[in-house]
């Protein structure tokens, strides 16, 4: 029985590291065995690095977030405060809980009567409970700061890194002599850190807060370690370098945008969206596919030809251009609500409600719903206090 189990996992590991799956004909594993030069050739078992890294940019992002981002959020006037703490109310918590969160107008109406209260006073009780359910901004900042401060370190990294290497000026020089590319220090450690850092948020993408692109997240990040673990094994780590650097080039300014909304800086963040969907659309949408899987498909076909893992790395590439068309169709979604929204905050009606209210709400229970009309109050700078893509 022990030998047949032997037996069969041996057929199994050999298949999963079959050469005429992972590298081009006439092409043997003994072959990227060589010295070359700096760390010689990509191997699998370097990937097994990444966890301990993943396991320390973790630890990292703790400290980080203590010690930097919460003192940074502290200082632009975020509150360390939960939530403003509904009124105690069985009849109003019975129906939060098991009819609606956003009763509409008939409920409303028998609630006041059956409770004697004014309608305003049980909007803003709901309210006021949907408020409890939410995530601090507090926290919402900290986690934005971290991934900002990473992906703008890393991007700065990848252009000094890609500045001075020839593939970054001619793509084709990513076939040349492929496989047999050499992999230096450099290289090497933007693969790890890359790699490991989205082991990370993996991992805490299920402790974090969850947002409405959850599930598209999720996919994001497993076509990401997919595609970095599956370029590096079989060394097609030059143009993966070059999808590295174009999807963070637009990463950290939607974290900045991010960061600047929830401080309340609502002319920066406008500008800072701005700024990341044209570079977003220019890259994801522009640059990628007529750059990047231009090379991967036509080029290097032409230079080395076709086998059976680069068309499984060409689908991971292909995966990755579907969520760009999906977020960027949010973007727009986004945008359009966004100005939508900019038209009905600068009406003065008060009965308007929001989630950008209920922020307001939430960050300063002084202005109780019950005082009278909102007149503009969940502004800042005259804009709408916070935009829509923000909560998106």
């Amino acid at each position: 029985m022990a030998t047949t189990a032997a037996g069969a996992l041996g057929l199994l590991w050999g298949w999963l590291w079959s050469e005429r799956f992972w590298l081009p004909q006439n092409v043997s594993w003994a072959d990227l065995e060589g010295p070359g030069d700096g760390y010689g050739y990509p191997r699998a078992q370097h990937i097994l690095s990444v966890f301990p890294v993943a396991a320390g940019i973790f630890s990292v992002r703790l400290l980080f977030e203590r010690f930097i981002a919460k003192p940074c959020a502290l200082h632009v006037g975020i509150q360390d405060s939960g939530p403003y703490q509904a009124q105690p109310n069985a009849i109003l918590e019975k129906v939060f809980v098991s009819i609606t969160k956003y009763p509409d107008e008939k409920r409303l109406e028998g609630l006041s009567k059956q409770l004697d209260w004014d309608v305003r006073k049980i909007q803003c009780w709901f309210r006021h409970r949907r408020n409890q359910d939410k995530p601090p901004t507090l926290t919402k900042f900290c986690e934005s700061m971290w991934r900002f401060t990473f992906y703008l370190c890393i991007f700065c990294y990848g252009i000094k890194f890609l500045w001075s290497s020839p593939w970054f000026w001619d793509i084709r020089q990513c076939w040349r002599s492929y496989p047999y590319q050499p992999l230096t220090s450099g290289l090497y450690y933007y693969y790890i850190m890359e790699l490991a850092f989205y082991w990370s948020l993996m991992f805490s993408q299920f402790t974090d807060i969850k947002r409405k692109d959850f599930l598209i997240m999720f996919v994001h990040h497993l076509a990401t370690i997919g595609l970095i673990t599956f370029s590096y094994i079989n060394n097609m780590v030059r143009v993966g370098t070059l999808v590295m650097c174009l999807h963070d080039a637009s990463d950290f300014l939607l974290e900045a945008a991010k960061l600047a909304n929830y401080a309340k800086y609502q002319r920066l963040c406008d500008t800072l969206f701005v700024i990341f969907s044209a570079v977003f659309v220019v890259t994801r949408l522009g640059i990628y596919p007529f750059w990047i899987l231009n090379t991967t498909f036509f080029e290097s076909w032409e230079m080395i030809g076709p086998y059976p893992s680069w068309w499984l790395f060409n689908g991971l590439l292909l995966i990755l251009q579907v969520l760009h068309v999906i977020w960027s169709y949010l973007i727009v979604r986004i945008a359009f609500k966004a100005l939508i929204r900019g038209k009905v905050s600068k009406d003065d009606r008060s009965d308007v409600e929001s989630s950008s209210e209920e922020e307001d709400v939430t960050t300063n229970p002084k202005s109780a719903c019950g005082s009278g009309p909102s007149n503009g109050a969940n502004r800042v700078n005259g804009h709408p206090g916070r935009s829509y893509w923000a909560e998106e």
